[in-house]
């Protein structure tokens, strides 16, 4: 990554607002329990339908502070795929370059079953995450996780967005996705962490089902 030349922004985090953002996490994750658990049963039979393998995938993600967790999805891949298509992808993605018909994702992926690019597209291989969320690795609302070989790239202004719990959505979700450069995406992050508020929060989760529902930006 560039050596930073600027000063980097400064991020507050008040005391009272995290433990607020942890209620809402808890009794919000409880609420949609349930549905929840039906939801991802009936994608489950439909992923051990399509593809042979387990039903979940579980992959170490880089957290709050640089901390390594396990992510829970849906999996959408075939089992024993090679990941080394997506390190690829990953570094032309910080180096600004799009990877498929203008977008800042794979969309081709040959490593992606049937039902897999259905739930990657409307985002359903993420609601796993909601257990994530309930175990305090994660929160609704942040930057989502990186990888650790993303993480190995990073420079001290990407580093900024690790000053928060990963979160389940957040700015890039629901106005960026696939349709921003990965700076640009690292900027919204930043100003999301500069601005957070339980308002900003509870805007970004009303708004997440819509954006889940249209596929827009999803791959």
């Amino acid at each position: 990554m560039a050596v930073e030349t600027a000063p980097l922004p400064a991020i507050t985090v008040h005391s009272g607002y995290m433990r607020a953002k942890r209620i809402i996490d808890v009794v919000f994750t409880l609420l949609i329990f349930i549905p929840l658990c039906l939801v991802i049963a009936v994608v489950a039979v439909c992923i051990r339908l399509d593809s042979e393998g387990p039903v979940f995938f579980r992959q170490k993600r880089v957290g709050l502070n640089g901390k390594e967790f396990t992510m829970i999805k849906l999996r959408s891949m075939y089992v024993q795929s090679d990941d080394t298509i997506h390190r690829e992808a990953i570094q032309r993605y910080m180096n600004g370059e799009t990877l498929d018909g203008g977008s800042y994702k794979l969309k081709h992926d040959p490593r992606v079953t049937r039902v897999g690019r259905f739930i990657r597209k409307t985002s359903i291989d993420e609601l796993p995450q909601f257990f994530n969320v309930l175990r305090g690795e994660m929160t609704l609302v942040g930057p989502r996780p990186p990888l650790p070989y993303e993480v190995e790239e990073y420079g001290s202004r990407e580093w900024l967005r690790l000053a928060s719990k990963p979160g389940l959505t957040g700015t890039w979700q629901v106005y960026g996705r696939s349709q921003v450069q990965f700076q640009e995406m690292v900027d919204m992050d930043i100003d999301y962490l500069q601005r957070q508020s339980i308002w900003l929060d509870l805007k970004l989760i009303f708004l997440t089902p819509i954006v889940m529902l249209s596929g827009r930006g999803g791959c």
